[in-house]
């Protein structure tokens, strides 16, 4: 009986010394993202705020390079000389692959209402207007949209 004992005891001891190393706590782990930073981690995620922060800063300054305060479209050959009335919140996209879209509704001084539609590049603070085209002038529309998956 004290043979098992002994033996009981010296394996206890033989394995303690184990058990404490394994029971130590772990070092913190690292924060997410630090071992593996995603491609272009310096760029921002756009938000539809962003958007619409971009349409309307082009519009305002667009409105100040002309000497009469308005926005400026062709349009078949005129110039619509137009002022801001909304933009569309519920209309701002992001179109993949950098690209966004705006519509907005504005005022002519023909008094018409035109639908304004805006493509934009870039990140926030930073967004360009690529493409400006008329889509409806008093609510009729001047061709349609198709959307692809």
């Amino acid at each position: 009986m004290i043979t098992r004992l002994i033996m009981a005891v010296a394996i206890a001891l033989f394995f303690t010394p184990a058990a404490l190393v394994c029971a130590q706590e772990h070092p913190e782990h690292p924060k997410k993202g630090a071992e593996h930073p995603k491609k272009g981690a310096a760029e921002k995620q756009v938000s539809t705020a962003d958007i619409s922060a971009g349409i309307k800063s082009n519009i305002e300054t667009e409105t100040k390079k002309g000497s009469d305060g308005k926005f400026h479209v062709k349009h078949e050959g005129q110039d619509l000389a137009l002022d801001l009335i909304r933009v569309h919140d519920d209309r701002l996209s992001d179109l993949g692959g950098g690209k966004y879209f705006a519509c907005v509704d504005m005022k002519g001084t023909d008094g018409k209402t035109y639908d304004i539609d805006f493509f934009l590049t870039g990140q926030p603070g930073k967004m360009k207007v690529t493409e400006t085209s008329v889509h409806k002038i008093d609510g009729k529309p001047l061709y349609n949209w198709k959307e692809e998956n």
